[in-house]
C-alpha cells in the first residue's frame, strides 16, 4: 500500500502537469477580466503542447529505443526529451503566451525554459537533478508571486504545495530515483529562475 501511494505521488505530480497547473492557477486567481474564450483557448493550447505532444513524442522515442520510461532515469535518456521540451516552450512563448498579452504567464514560462535549459546542461555534464522537484518548486514560487502581485491570501495553496513538495521528495527517495543532493539541486533549479523573473512583472 505504501509503495502504491508513493508511486502514485510521482505519477500524479508528474512534471508535465505543472505548467498547466500554473496557467489554471493564474486564471483562477487573477482579478483581471480575461474573456472566457481566450482563457479556454490558452488552456487548450497548453494541454496540447505541454502534455499531449510530449507524451506522443515520448512513445516515439521509446519506439526507437531512445528512452525506457517516462521518468527518464539516466542523464543520457534526458537529453533529447529536454531539448524537445525547450523547443516546445519557445513555441509557447512565441505563439501562445506572448509578452504583450499575459505578462505573468509569459515570465512563468520563461522561467520554465531557463530551468529546463539548466537541467539539460546538467544532463550533458552527467549531473542529474530531480525534474519533479524542478517543476513543482517552480510552480510553488510562481504561486507565491501571484499572491504578492494581486495581494490575495493564498496561505492554503502555500501550505498544500509545501506538503506536495515534501511528498514528491519522499516519493522520489523511496523509489530510489534520486539522492538528497539531486532533490535539492532540482528544487533550486526550479525556484531560482522564477525568483529572478519576478523582478520583471511583480
Amino acid at each position: 500500500m505504501k509503495d502504491f501511494i508513493l508511486k502514485s505521488i510521482s505519477f500524479v505530480f508528474h512534471p508535465l502537469i505543472m505548467p498547466l497547473l500554473g496557467v489554471m492557477f493564474y486564471f483562477h486567481k487573477t482579478p483581471r477580466y480575461i474573456p472566457e474564450p481566450l482563457r479556454n483557448a490558452k488552456i487548450f493550447s497548453i494541454v496540447i503542447l505541454t502534455i499531449i505532444l510530449p507524451i506522443l513524442l515520448f512513445f516515439l522515442l521509446k519506439t526507437i529505443n531512445k528512452v525506457e520510461t517516462i521518468y527518464l532515469k539516466s542523464t543520457k535518456e534526458r537529453l533529447i526529451p529536454l531539448l524537445i521540451n525547450c523547443v516546445i516552450i519557445v513555441l509557447i512563448l512565441l505563439r501562445v503566451l506572448t509578452s504583450n498579452e499575459i505578462i505573468e504567464l509569459y515570465f512563468f514560462f520563461l522561467g520554465i525554459l531557463c530551468s529546463t535549459m539548466a537541467c539539460l546542461i546538467m544532463a550533458i555534464f552527467k549531473v542529474k537533478a530531480s525534474i519533479h522537484m524542478i517543476a513543482a518548486s517552480g510552480f510553488f514560487m510562481f504561486a507565491i508571486a501571484i499572491g504578492i502581485h494581486f495581494q490575495i491570501n493564498i496561505n492554503g495553496t502555500i501550505a498544500l504545495m509545501m506538503i506536495v513538495l515534501g511528498a514528491i521528495a519522499t516519493s522520489r527517495l523511496h523509489l530510489k530515483a534520486h539522492s538528497n543532493q539531486e532533490l535539492i539541486i532540482g528544487m533550486f533549479t526550479g525556484l531560482f529562475p522564477q525568483l529572478v523573473f519576478m523582478n520583471y512583472w511583480l
